[in-house]
């Protein structure tokens, strides 16, 4: 899964492609590159973040879902938000990500449940500019506190008619998480399996893997996290991963290349 931010905000490449043409073009070289899903977003979800207006990011993802939907790319529309929902699709796209698992917008579950697009529910527990509040995972830790609360939310799109073989789970990394949260969530993925859906994981050169590998206290810029991230690819093409969500779209497959090889799959 490709990223497009189509947002002049976003932590990693915000206002390099905040118009239809520049993330169009984006787009049109993720497909080039090997990307089999296009995820369009107009509201970023960086720590701190504030929201557009409902009209902002209307105005930013639907031109560019039609127009790559139109091309007979895989779109998926990045958003929280019913009405966005309800657009996107309309326009083209054929899956919703919610970040918010249907609890910022509940609504957005009768969206999807009345047509045939899949739905990615991520583990989530407040707005960007709160989530650093909810970082505490007592008393029983962050892997089952997040698998009973991704339950929760795999519940709420079932009682609202979504299929379960349309959903896809993520664990949500970087999302009121500390970085030794994530790398918990990464390492125990057959947890979170176990509720029987489709995993999808987005670590792309998030905050984690910066202060990986920091330097006298200062996180790896955000531009210098791609080979960690094509390491951690490697690791988990073998851990039941159905879905990357990623910047770099050609060092991801590299690194699913490289493991696949050392698997026999040549």
């Amino acid at each position: 899964m490709g990223i497009v931010n189509v947002t002049p905000d976003s932590f990693s490449d915000g206002g390099r492609y905040d118009t239809t043409e520049t993330a169009v073009e984006h787009g049109r070289h993720l497909l080039v590159e090997g990307a089999d899903i296009l995820d369009i977003g107009g509201e970023s979800t960086r720590p701190g973040a504030t929201r557009p207006l409902v009209a902002e990011e209307l105005g930013r993802v639907v031109p560019v879902i039609r127009e790559l939907a139109g091309d007979g790319a895989v779109v998926s529309v990045d958003t929280m938000r019913a009405e966005v929902a309800e657009a996107a699709l309309a326009a083209g796209a054929t899956i919703v990500n919610d970040v918010s698992g249907g609890l910022a917008d509940p609504r957005i579950l009768d969206v999807v449940a009345g047509t045939d697009a899949d739905y990615v529910a991520m583990h989530w527990r407040a707005h960007a500019d709160r989530m650093r509040d909810f970082t505490d995972y007592s008393p029983d830790g962050v892997v089952e506190t997040v698998r009973r609360e991704l339950g929760d939310r795999l519940e709420a799109a079932l009682a609202a008619g979504i299929p379960h073989e349309r959903i896809v789970l993520d664990p949500g990394l970087g999302f009121a998480k500390e970085p030794h949260h994530n790398w918990e969530l990464l390492e125990h993925l057959d947890v979170l399996a176990a509720l029987g859906c489709p995993l999808l994981v987005g670590a792309s050169r998030k905050t984690f893997l910066g202060r990986l590998l920091a330097v006298d206290g200062m996180a790896r810029p955000v531009g210098e996290r791609e080979h960690a991230h094509a390491a951690l690819v490697a690791l988990l093409a073998d851990r039941g991963v159905d879905v990357l969500r990623v910047h770099d779209v050609r060092a991801t497959r590299d690194a699913l290349a490289v493991a696949a090889a050392m698997r026999g799959d040549q």
